[in-house]
Formats: structure tokens, sequence, C-alpha cells
């Protein structure tokens, strides 16, 4: 029996979370002609470790034959993500005093979603992107970016060239990588003395409230909290500064951190709002086992659910039809077992999931256009997040009834 051991501290992982079964890859997007061919599935079971209280999936495939050159997820498509990285960049150009002698990194810089609005402000800036589609979409806006997977070697070419960060911006990429002390020990490296970095990633602790299982996939490597974060940035050479709590992804943070050997405390009002999120994760036991009991049953318990919704609607002749080619839309439904018989085809805004199929389940995914003249009566939102972005976009069709997949299934 493989004996998997822990990603931070290499202890044994011997205590299991959750189990989703076997799934393919989230994002790995099917042509007619792969229908045909074998597809690819890989245990989809979490475990926590006792040791750092690290949660993560074993890395079953490796980073290069997930992030493919064709990767399917471009971040531009949701105009309410590009909102939020627009309100961002505004408010880190005031917190750190950027301007044009400085340097902006992005890791996982994906299309240039956020990096755009740095260069708007005439900032110079560099996106580190291992996908050769996205990387190209951010060339094409005259973004700069380096096309490889971000770490330590990195970090030590770029500084030495003399093109260190005085911000480096990490968001929701800190759960896709499956050496997280080599990824935060290269941000440490690339960072200046006077600079920061701001990490966004779903919060392990709203996870867990919200029952937000689909939000586990192969791709998502770690599942993190506060402390366990500081523990590990801790040890590759960086110091918490300051926590936010953001409303994305269902419940994010976004960590401020600097150099632990730089001249920087956190103020008294940052230093209040970390001891805050500490104490609420301490309260949920997340530092032991206890916190992830019944989790399991709550998963299954929303499996049933979806199930019963897709079933009687079918018998009341009803069509229901799925919204957004989401990464958690997959898990929820290959781990429900729904395919095209139960959910025909899913709509999605992104040019390059149009005309394939979903991983797992095989169903097609049609434009917003075309999925409309098939006049649904009834939507399942699979990105529940942009849930009310979505039901907005239909303001002219209110015989459509919504519905949130996650986290448990409700009207709109």
């Amino acid at each position: 029996m493989i004996q998997h051991r822990c990603r931070h501290c290499q202890a044994p992982l011997e205590q299991e979370v959750i189990d989703l079964g076997h799934q393919p890859p989230s994002n790995a997007y099917l042509t007619a002609e792969q229908l045909l061919q074998p597809e690819i599935t890989y245990p989809l079971k979490v475990s926590v470790c006792t040791s750092c209280w690290l949660v993560q999936l074993p890395a079953h495939a490796a980073a290069t034959q997930l992030f493919t050159a064709d990767y399917a997820y471009f971040s531009s498509t949701s105009t309410s993500w590009c909102a939020h990285a627009e309100r961002f960049v505004a408010a880190a150009c005031e917190r750190l005093g950027l301007g044009v002698e400085t340097l902006v990194v992005e890791l996982a810089s994906n299309d240039g979603y956020l990096l755009q609005y740095v260069q708007e402000r005439g900032i110079p800036c560099l996106g580190i992107e291992p996908t050769a589609a996205t990387a190209e979409a951010a060339r094409q806006k005259g973004i700069a970016t380096i096309e490889r997977f971000f770490g330590v070697s990195l970090a030590e070419e770029l500084a030495s060239e003399g093109r260190r960060a005085d911000l480096i911006v990490a968001n929701n990429v800190l759960a896709h990588v499956p050496d997280i002390n080599d990824f935060l020990a290269g941000m440490a490296i690339l960072l200046k003395p006077s600079g920061q970095v701001s990490i966004e990633f779903p919060h392990l602790l709203e996870l867990l409230l919200g029952n937000q299982f689909d939000t586990i996939y192969h791709e998502h490597y770690s599942y993190i909290g506060l402390a366990t974060l500081q523990l590990i940035a801790g040890q590759a050479g960086l110091q918490l500064m300051d926590v936010e709590r953001l409303p994305t992804h269902g419940g994010s943070l976004r960590v401020w951190l600097a150099r632990r050997d730089a001249d920087q405390q956190p103020s008294t009002q940052a230093q209040a709002r970390i001891d805050t999120v500490l104490a609420a994760e301490a309260a949920a036991g997340l530092w032991s086992v206890q916190a992830f009991r019944g989790f399991q049953q709550r998963a299954e318990a929303t499996k049933h659910a979806l199930l019963r919704f897709l079933l009687e609607a079918r018998q009341r002749g009803e069509t229901v039809l799925g919204y957004g080619a989401a990464a958690k839309g997959n898990t929820l439904l290959n781990y429900a077992g729904v395919r095209a018989d139960l959910l025909p085809v899913v709509a999605d805004k992104a040019t390059s999931k149009i005309g394939r199929f979903l991983p797992g389940s095989h169903i097609p995914v049609l434009s917003p256009e075309q999925w409309l003249a098939l006049q649904p009566s009834q939507v399942l939102v699979l990105p529940w997040n942009l849930a009310a972005e979505v039901k907005a976009s239909f303001q002219a069709n209110p015989e459509m009834l919504f519905y949130r997949a996650i986290p448990t299934l409700e009207s709109l």
C-alpha cells in the first residue's frame, strides 16, 4: 500500500478527510475525438497531516499533466472577478505607494486579468504563467509574461538580473502548487526587503462550514487555514503582516507577507485582524480531527439532493440545463454520477470550452446563445460563487428559475 507523505513536513498522511471517488482532472475538457479514447481518472481523496495540519490531496498527477498548454480556464471571462482585481490594484497601489519606479510580479498571472490594471497605471509589471494559451492571451495585451512554473530556481534567476519585486501577487494559486515550500521560499528570494506579498486563497474554515466539497479537485493540492500558512510561510522566510476576509470563492483570505529579515512589523490593527481569524480557526478545531467529522456525510447528502432534483424535474418533463463549465461543477457532477441524460448541456462564455465536453460526465458545452435557444425552464448554476452574476445576465428571461448547486441546492 502506498504511504503518502505531507507535502510540507513529510509526516505520513494517515487521517482521511473526504473521499470523492475516482475522477478525471477537472479542467481536462474533451474534444469529440477524445470521447472515443480512454479517459484517465485519479483518486480524489483528501487527507490532513496531523503534524502541521495541512489539508492536502496527494499529487497523483504532475503539475505539467494538469496545467497543460491548452489549459481552459481564462480569468477574464468573469466580469466580477476582473472588477475584484481592479479594486485590488487600486488598493495595493495606495497601500504600498507603487509607481513607475516599482515592479509588480504576479504568479499564475493567467490571461493578464489583473496586470492589465497595473499596466494602465504605468507601473512596470511581469507575469509568470506556465500555461501557454493564457500566457499568450496576456502577451496580446502587451503584458510581459514568463511561461514557466515559479519556485526558488526562477526566483534566483530574476533576482540575479536585478528584477526583485515591490509587490508579488499570488491569487488563487497557492492551492495549485505541489511544492508549497519551494513556492513560498521563491517569494522570499524575489521580494525586495521593503516589498510585500499578497496571496488570496479559499479559506479552509469556509470550505468546511459551507460544505464546499466541490472546490476539491486534482489541480488543488492544498486546502489552507491561516495558522498553517503562518507556519509554512515562516519556515520559508516570510512573516505575516495582515489578513483580510473576502467573499470571493465562497469565502477567501487575502494575506500580506513580508520578508522575516526585513524591518517590517504588523500594525496594531493588522495584528488584531490576524488574531481574530486565528481565534476563529482555533474555535472550529482546525488543528484537530474534530473539524473534519461529518464532512463526508454532508457531501453525500448534497449529492442525493441534486440527484432527486434532476430526476424529479425529468419526470415532470421540465428542462434543466447547467450554466458554467467550472472545475468545481465537474467535481460535483462526477461525484454524483450525473450525465447528459439528467443534465443535457452546460453553457459557458469561455471560447476555450465551447464545443468541448466536460471531463468525466461528457456533457457538451455550448455558448450562452446556443444554450438559451434550448429554452431552459430551470438553470443549475455550477460556479455557485458567481450565481448572482449569472442570474443578473438573464434579466430578460424572468421565467427561468435559477438554482445554486452548492452548499445546498437552493433557489436564487
